[in-house]
C-alpha cells in the first residue's frame, strides 16, 4: 500500500481536498442516522393532549435515555409550536438537507480525485516510456514488446482503479462504519454483538477469497501481455503469414493464448464478483436475525420501535460501506499486482549509463580504437567477439565483411554503447567511451541501418528526427543530397505527407534515402553504416549508393558490407569469422593473399 501512496505526492493538494470531501460526506451520512428517529417518532406515535405523544425512552442505556429525553422534549416543543404536520415537514427538510450534503461532497470528492488519478496514470506511463528508452538493448532481447505494451496500458489502468479504492477505503468507508457502530453501541450494545459476529464472519470468508486475487491478477496481466505480443507479431508479419498460407496456424496460436487468458480472467472475475453477493447475503441473513432479536426487545419494552428501526438503518449504513470496502480491497489487490509488473520495468537495472566521472566530448579529432575487445551476449554459449583490435583514423573508412554471425553487427553496436564490452576497451581520441557522457558520445555518430527505420509521421519530421530546430532549407538540402527530393516533391503533400507505419507508403529505395537524408542533416563526424543497398533493386541501389557516397565524404565510417563491390575503396577491410579478425588489408592486398576475402569476392561474382 505504501508503494502505491508514494505516487500521490505530487498531487497531495488534490488528494487532501478529496479526502476532506469524503470525510464531510461521511459526516452527513452519519448525521442522517439519528435524524431518522424523531421522524419515525412523529410519524408513528398517536396524538396526545398536546397534539402528539412522543414515546418515552425504553432503552436500558442510561446515556441514550438522557439523549432521547432531550430529543423528545425538543420535538414536543416543536410540535406544540407548529403542529404535528408542520413539525414533520421540518424534520423532512432536515433529512433532505443531510442527504443533499452527502451527495454534494460525494461529487466533490470525485471532482478533486479526477486530476490526481489521471495525473498519476500519466506520470506512470511517462516514467515507463522514459525507462524503456533508457534501458539497454540487451533488456529487449528477453522482454516481449506486447508484454511491455500491456504494462503501459492495462497494468497502469488497474493502478488507476486502485487509486480510487485507496481514497475511498481510507477516507470514507471506515468513518461511516465507525460512526454507525458508535450510534449502535449507544442504542443497544446487545444488538451490536450480532453485528460484530457478522463482520468477523464476513471478514474471514471474504479475506480468504481475496488473498489469491493478487496472485491471479498478476497472472492475468502476464497472459494479456502474451496476447499483445502475438498480435504485434501478427501485424508485423502479415506479409509472411499470408505468403505461407499460415493464417490458420497463426489464428490457432493466438486462440491458445486468448483461451488461457480467458480462463485466468474468468477465475479472477469469479473471485472478484463473489464479494458483493456474498456480503449482501450475509447482510440479509444478519438483518433477518436482528429483526427477530430486536422485535423481541421491542415486545419486551426494552427499546422503542422507532429506535429499533433507526438501529436497522444504521446497520444498513454499515453493510453498504462494508461491501464498498471489500470491493475496494479487491481493486487495491489487483492494482498492487499490476503495480508490481509496472515497477519490475521501472526498477530494471540500467546496465548502460553515465559514470559519475563521465566527461563531455564535443568533437572528434583523432581516431577510434578497439583494443583487445571481447564481448559475450547474455545466455550465449560462446563469445560474439574475441580479442578484436582495430583503429579508424579521422576521415578513414573501415569495412567489416564476413558470413552472418561473424560479429560485424556486434562491433557496430559496441561503438555507440548499445552494449558494453566484456573485456578490453573502445577509445575515442584516447578516452574509454565508458568515461564519456552517453548523450555526447551518440551525438558524434550517425547510423544508417540495413532496415530503413522510419516513423508514422511526415517526411519532414522523419528527416529532422530528434532535431526540432532544423530549418526547412536544411531539410530540403539533406533530401537533395540523398537523392530524395524528387520523389518527395511528387508526394500529395510534399514534405508534409505522412508516410504511414514504418514508411509503408514508400518503396524500399525511398525509405532508405530518407534514412540517409536524416543522417546527412545530423552531419555527424562518425558514421556507422550497415550496408543499405543489399535489399534494393539495381535502379534504387544506384540512387542510394550515390547518396551514400556523398554521406561518406570527409567522414570517419565503420561500414558493414554485404555486397563486397560497395567497399572496394575502403581504406581497410576486416574479414571476420566466429568473432575474430582473420584477415585485414585493402581490396587489392586481400585479393592478392588468396584467402577468405578472395573466396567471398569470387562467390559473389558467380
Amino acid at each position: 500500500m505504501l508503494r502505491l501512496l508514494r505516487y500521490f505526492k505530487p498531487y497531495r493538494d488534490y488528494l487532501a481536498l478529496a479526502v476532506l470531501s469524503n470525510l464531510l460526506m461521511s459526516f452527513f451520512m452519519i448525521v442522517s442516522i439519528p435524524v431518522l428517529q424523531p421522524f419515525l417518532q412523529i410519524l408513528f406515535n398517536p396524538p396526545g393532549k398536546n397534539g402528539v405523544q412522543l414515546q418515552s425512552p425504553l432503552t436500558k442505556n442510561a446515556g441514550f435515555q438522557a439523549l432521547e429525553q432531550k430529543v423528545n422534549a425538543f420535538f414536543s416543543g416543536l410540535i406544540q409550536s407548529y403542529g404535528r404536520e408542520q413539525a414533520l415537514l421540518i424534520v423532512c427538510g432536515f433529512l433532505v438537507l443531510t442527504f443533499f450534503g452527502k451527495n454534494l461532497f460525494r461529487y466533490l470528492s470525485l471532482y478533486f480525485l479526477a486530476p490526481a488519478r489521471n495525473g498519476i496514470v500519466r506520470d506512470l506511463r511517462n516514467k515507463l516510456v522514459a525507462k524503456i528508452l533508457d534501458l539497454p538493448l540487451s533488456y529487449f532481447s528477453e522482454a516481449r514488446k506486447g508484454d511491455l505494451m500491456s504494462r503501459i496500458s492495462a497494468d497502469v489502468q488497474e493502478v488507476e482503479w486502485s487509486i480510487v479504492g485507496v481514497v475511498e477505503s481510507v477516507a470514507r468507508e471506515p468513518l461511516v462504519i465507525l460512526g454507525s457502530l458508535a450510534f449502535m453501541v449507544f442504542v443497544s450494545p446487545q444488538l451490536l454483538i450480532f453485528v460484530f459476529g457478522l463482520m468477523l464472519f464476513s471478514g474471514l470468508i471474504i479475506g480468504g477469497v481475496g488473498r489469491s486475487l493478487r496472485r491471479q491478477s498478476g497472472e492475468a496481466q502476464g497472459r494479456l501481455g502474451l496476447i499483445g505480443s502475438v498480435v504485434e507479431e501478427t501485424l508485423g508479419g502479415l506479409r509472411i503469414i499470408k505468403g505461407f498460407n499460415a493464417e490458420q496456424w497463426q489464428l490457432e496460436r493466438f486462440g491458445r493464448e486468448n483461451t488461457r487468458y480467458a480462463r485466468t480472467l474468468t477465475a479472477l472475475n469469479r473471485r472478484k464478483d463473489l464479494a458483493s453477493p456474498l456480503s449482501e447475503f450475509l447482510g440479509i441473513a444478519a438483518v433477518a436475525f436482528l429483526l427477530w432479536f430486536g422485535a423481541k426487545q421491542v415486545f419486551a419494552g426494552q427499546i422503542s420501535a422507532a429506535t429499533f428501526i433507526t438501529f436497522l438503518y444504521a446497520f444498513y449504513n454499515i453493510i453498504e460501506p462494508a461491501k464498498q470496502l471489500s470491493g475496494a480491497s479487491y481493486s487495491i489487490r489487483k492494482g498492487l499486482g499490476a503495480l508490481e509488473r509496472v515497477e519490475a520495468v521501472l526498477d530494471a537495472p540500467l546496465a548502460i549509463h553515465d559514470s559519475p566521472q563521465a566527461r563531455e566530448i564535443r568533437a572528434f579529432t583523432g581516431k577510434v580504437e578497439f583494443d583487445n575487445v571481447s564481448f559475450r551476449y547474455a545466455n550465449s554459449e560462446r563469445p560474439a567477439l574475441e580479442q578484436v583490435h582495430l583503429s579508424i583514423g579521422r576521415g578513414k573508412i573501415v569495412a567489416l565483411v564476413g558470413a552472418s554471425g561473424a560479429g560485424k553487427s556486434t562491433i557496430a553496436d559496441l561503438l555507440p554503447r548499445f552494449y558494453d564490452v566484456t573485456e578490453g576497451q573502445i577509445r575515442i581520441d584516447g578516452t574509454d567511451i565508458r568515461q564519456l557522457r552517453l548523450h555526447d558520445l551518440r551525438a558524434l555518430m550517425g547510423i544508417v541501418s540495413q532496415e530503413a527505420i522510419l516513423f508514422n509521421d511526415t517526411v519532414r519530421n522523419n528527416i529532422a528526427f530528434g532535431d526540432e530546430t532544423a530549418a526547412p532549407e536544411a531539410i530540403e538540402a539533406a533530401a537533395r543530397a540523398a537523392n530524395a527530393h524528387e520523389f518527395i516533391a511528387a508526394l500529395p503533400e510534399g514534405y508534409d505527407t505522412n508516410i504511414g507505419d514504418r514508411g509503408a507508403k514508400l518503396s524500399g529505395g525511398q525509405r532508405q534515402r530518407l534514412t540517409i537524408a536524416r543522417a546527412l542533416l545530423k552531419n555527424p563526424p562518425i558514421l556507422i553504416l550497415d550496408e543499405a543497398t543489399s535489399a534494393l533493386d539495381s535502379e534504387s541501389e544506384k540512387l542510394v549508393q550515390a547518396a551514400l557516397d556523398r554521406l561518406l565524404q570527409n567522414r570517419t565510417a565503420l561500414v558493414i558490407a554485404h555486397r563486397l563491390s560497395t567497399v572496394q575503396h575502403a581504406d581497410e577491410i576486416l574479414v571476420l569469422d566466429a568473432g575474430r579478425i582473420i584477415e585485414r588489408g585493402n581490396h587489392e592486398s586481400l585479393l592478392a593473399k588468396g584467402g577468405v576475402y578472395r573466396k567471398l569476392v569470387e562467390l559473389q561474382a558467380l
